[in-house]
């Protein structure tokens, strides 16, 4: 009987709620004379062991899938606790079930963007390999062959992906690999990974990254070979500084960088898009300033019903200051509604204009007619209405929209994750995404009616009341 064995069986005969299994959380969650009472319990060998029992510790997405994989990836904002879970699994790699005996791998890579951050983090940090490993377990690192070597024979080489090169011959039975989205060479590196991951009866990988739009990342994840873990940096908070959560909330909560390096989410570009994420990252700012006008845009749905498309609502204000050339406009929010019936997303358009203090709704009309603002109406008969009619594509109507985010013109405020994921998938050749992009179709109009119509109508170098 393993150790883990002996303290779940002397738990479940202190206290052993069904609904819980033996872990972490049984500790935490027991009242403290049960925690005491199996402490107690433990002989001195079991209280040393506890410490270095990961299957114990570890949080759902740190513990590797079951079935037959060929690459584990785990996604995770920053401080998920990617690096102990990689480590952890090059533990249980080369361990066998004393120091002496043999493990499941014998001969393992270690592969970081650079040797040195491989070497620091992977290895020798707060979280790496050396750290997590018991003093009978511990391997010995040999400086100039960049490799561990564990009691019971098996080895780990460090590898770097700037030099594919180097993995060309070498061959493994495991490969740890860390922040694959980051690496500069990250297709070539993987592909000389996967050619050397050759021995034994079961070889594995284990990739933990903080997710980014690398084509090597995305690739891996549509394989079929492939199992994901995923977690938020909010999952690992009991291990992290309470300061440094509230600052990167405060920082980044609610932005497309936040949704990135916390929340882990994969934030997809299409190729040739007309946003990208970086570009709307620089767009980001905490408040708008005092506004000259607000504008509410509805790209209506073709139907009305539980499963229709999504009804675009979206709130852009602009500031009118100077000539047209120089006004700028700020996305305050992404009021869309999903699945909702024309009453129903026609109330959702009017509370977001009260809320905002619009001056106008402006809806395309190109499906539903005059029934659009008949349902408008109905809400709300003296409401600031104007229909608008799509006389071009989509990505025609978008093209100059995207040339004030270009011009620096635009901004958008927090939150709008969901609409700026369509927006990336907006390309030259349409939208790459799945279903309508109605939320893109809402800021469209929207901005037509703040900047891009008064451009084209005026050219006299003042400012002009479009009311």
């Amino acid at each position: 009987m393993s150790v883990l064995d002996k303290m779940q069986a002397a738990a479940a005969s202190i206290w052993s709620p069904p609904e819980m299994k033996f872990s972490a959380d049984w500790i935490v969650c027991a009242p403290p004379e049960i925690r005491t009472a199996f402490l107690d319990s433990l002989g001195p060998d079991e209280v040393q062991a506890l410490p270095y029992l990961f299957d114990f510790w570890a949080l759902d997405h740190q513990r590797p899938p079951a079935g037959d994989w060929r690459t584990w990836v785990i996604l995770g904002g920053r401080g998920a606790g990617k690096t102990r879970a990689g480590a952890e699994w090059v533990r249980r790699m080369a361990e066998g079930g004393r120091p002496q005996d043999k493990g499941s791998a014998r001969r393992i890579a270690i592969v970081g963007e650079t040797y040195d951050q491989a070497r620091e983090v992977m290895v020798f940090g707060d979280s790496g390999i050396m750290a997590c490993s018991p003093p009978d377990r511990r391997p010995k690192w040999v400086a100039g062959r960049h490799m561990l070597v564990w009691p019971n024979g098996a080895e780990a080489q460090v590898f770097s992906a700037f030099d594919p090169e180097a993995l060309r011959g070498p061959q493994f039975d495991a490969v740890w690999a860390d922040e694959i989205a980051k690496w500069k060479r990250g297709a070539e590196t993987w592909d000389m990974i996967q050619f050397g991951l050759r021995l034994g009866e079961d070889p594995r990988a284990c990739v933990t990254t903080t997710p980014r739009n690398a084509a090597v990342l995305k690739d891996l994840l549509d394989r079929d070979s492939t199992v994901v873990t995923h977690a938020a940096t909010q999952a690992n908070r009991a291990n992290l500084a309470k300061g440094f959560l509230e600052e990167v909330e405060r920082r980044y909560g609610g932005t497309r960088l936040g949704r990135q390096e916390l929340e882990g989410v994969l934030l997809a570009d299409a190729e040739g898009a007309l946003w990208t994420s970086a570009g709307l990252a620089d767009r980001q700012v905490e408040a708008a300033p005092d506004l000259d006008r607000v504008i509410v845009a509805v790209d209506p749905p073709v139907t009305g019903h539980a499963g229709s498309d999504a009804c675009g609502i979206v709130v852009v204000g602009v500031v009118m200051q100077g000539p047209v050339a120089e006004w700028r406009a700020y996305v305050l929010a992404d009021a869309t509604v999903t699945g909702a019936l024309p009453s129903a997303w026609a109330k959702a358009a009017i509370e977001a204009m009260h809320r905002y203090g619009a001056d106008r709704l402006v809806a395309e009309v190109n499906q539903g007619g005059a029934l659009v603002e008949e349902v408008v109406r109905q809400v709300d008969p003296l409401v600031p209405y104007r229909a608008v009619r799509a006389s071009k594509g989509k990505v025609a109507r978008a093209e100059p929209v995207a040339a004030l985010y270009e011009q620096g013109r635009v901004m958008h405020l927090r939150g709008l994750g969901a609409l700026e994921d369509q927006m990336c998938l907006m390309t030259l050749q349409g939208f790459q995404g799945q279903g309508s992009p109605d939320r893109v179709d809402a800021l469209v109009w929207a901005l037509h009616e703040a900047i891009v119509a008064p451009s084209a109508q005026w050219s006299e170098p003042r400012m002009r009341s479009i009311y």
